[in-house]
């Protein structure tokens, strides 16, 4: 009778394992695809145009399409078994690309095509995302339910610097109709990954998904969830004010302040923005250590004040300006600022996403989830538009020291994590 229990000890952690080792990858590959597409399309649309609006037209869409599935996306997730829906949403990109790539061997490549494409793309990858996101604490024990979350963080973190090298590569080196034959059968091996995943590892029985659902009234049910939970609401707040106050202090002044203030060399921009994604990575691999010591209110209030403190510093720079002249101080200075910035929203997003995870039931997770993302994902937008419109009216070191302040009160007097 031991030797049996312990046989299938062995088992389910064998079958936990699994399950990290295939998501992981098969996460990779996703994210890696179609970071590495936006880019190297991006530039092609460029090329092919000489129009800087066309290329942001075609970044801006991958944004428009999360903010506008997201919502639906939560019900999907929510409604429709969960290993279903990510097979499909990565089975769907990977014949996008390869329906495109068949196209363009009778019709050339051209904008509308890309357009569309580009856009399909996207909004199969917010389902596939907001599904997976909602899937992970059916994929592995809460033990693990961490781990799974800071190797999606390092990952995604991995793709955002690697993803613009290799698309720069692809596009300099490999013709981007090769690329996205190659993209498109990268998804369905992502798919084929998936379909040895059991999505209902640490599942509960009784919370049966159904496959019957209405999508408005189905997104109004989880808007009601929401406002009978104001931990819940809490969680979420702390999410939008960390994207409103990036976008406020960091997105649109800094490269200002570096570009046209400090005047510094245009290749220490590009190594000051991989300082931040390289931080973030720094965060998943500290995080779990430090949830081991601290509650998950003093690290998301304590690691909201140090990027306060990092966007203080931005603002700073440009006063020290006028005594310190160095470019390689301003380098060294920006690197560190950077890294804790992304160290510090690593330390926020985890936490924030496994309390989100443990709380919400199976039945609301996809929905309370996709809510959230979107919220987040409109507030940036508004954010950039106030900062550029203040930093025209008012001195650039102003807005970055404002917002740092901002922040700490909010940290401080308004994040209630009840968990």
């Amino acid at each position: 009778m031991k030797a049996l229990v312990i046989s299938k000890i062995n088992f389910l952690k064998n079958e936990e394992l699994s399950n990290l080792t295939l998501f992981s990858a098969a996460s990779c590959i996703s994210l890696f695809g179609t970071s590495i597409y936006n880019l190297a399309i991006s530039l092609y649309v460029l090329k092919i145009t000489g129009s800087s609006l066309s290329f942001a037209t075609t970044q801006t869409l991958s944004i428009i399409s999360t903010i506008l599935v997201s919502p639906f996306a939560g019900v999907l997730a929510d409604k429709i078994d969960k290993k279903v829906l990510s097979i499909i949403g990565d089975s769907i990109n990977g014949l996008i690309m390869i329906c495109l790539y068949l196209l363009t061997l009778k019709y050339p490549l051209n904008i509308s095509m890309i357009y569309i494409s580009t856009f399909c793309l996207n909004v199969f990858s917010t389902v596939y995302g907001i599904t997976t996101e909602a899937a992970k604490p059916n994929l592995v024990s809460k033990k693990y339910l961490m781990s799974i979350n800071s190797i999606s963080k390092v990952i995604e973190s991995s793709s955002s610097i690697a993803g613009p090298m290799i698309g720069g590569i692809v596009y300099a080196f490999l013709d981007v109709k090769l690329f996205i034959l190659i993209n498109g059968l990268s998804f369905l091996l992502s798919a084929l990954l998936e379909l040895f995943i059991n999505f209902k590892f640490n599942y509960n029985a009784e919370e049966k998904e159904s496959l019957k659902f209405n999508i408005l009234k189905d997104t109004f049910d989880g808007f009601t969830y929401l406002k009978s939970r104001k931990n819940i609401i809490n969680l979420l707040g702390v999410l939008v004010a960390l994207n409103f106050f990036m976008g406020l202090s960091i997105t649109v002044p800094m490269p200002y302040i570096i570009n046209n203030i400090l005047v510094l060399n245009t290749n220490f921009f590009g190594i000051i923005e991989a300082a931040f994604p390289i931080g973030m990575i720094l965060g998943a691999i500290i995080i779990k250590k430090a949830i081991s010591k601290y509650s998950y209110q003093q690290i998301i209030v304590s690691t909201n004040l140090l990027l306060a403190f990092c966007m203080i510093s931005i603002g700073v720079s440009v006063i020290l300006h006028y005594k310190i002249s160095n470019e390689i101080f301003y380098l060294i200075y920006f690197l560190i600022v950077m890294i804790l910035a992304g160290t510090a929203v690593s330390c926020i997003d985890i936490p924030l996403f496994y309390i989100l995870q443990q709380t919400v039931s199976d039945e609301f997770r996809g929905r309370v989830l996709s809510l959230g993302i979107s919220v987040a994902k409109i507030i940036l937008p508004v954010a950039l538009i106030i900062a550029g419109v203040l930093m025209n009216a008012i001195p650039s070191f102003i807005l970055p020291i404002l917002s740092g302040i901002l922040l700490s009160i909010f940290s401080l007097f308004f994040i209630k994590i009840n968990y």
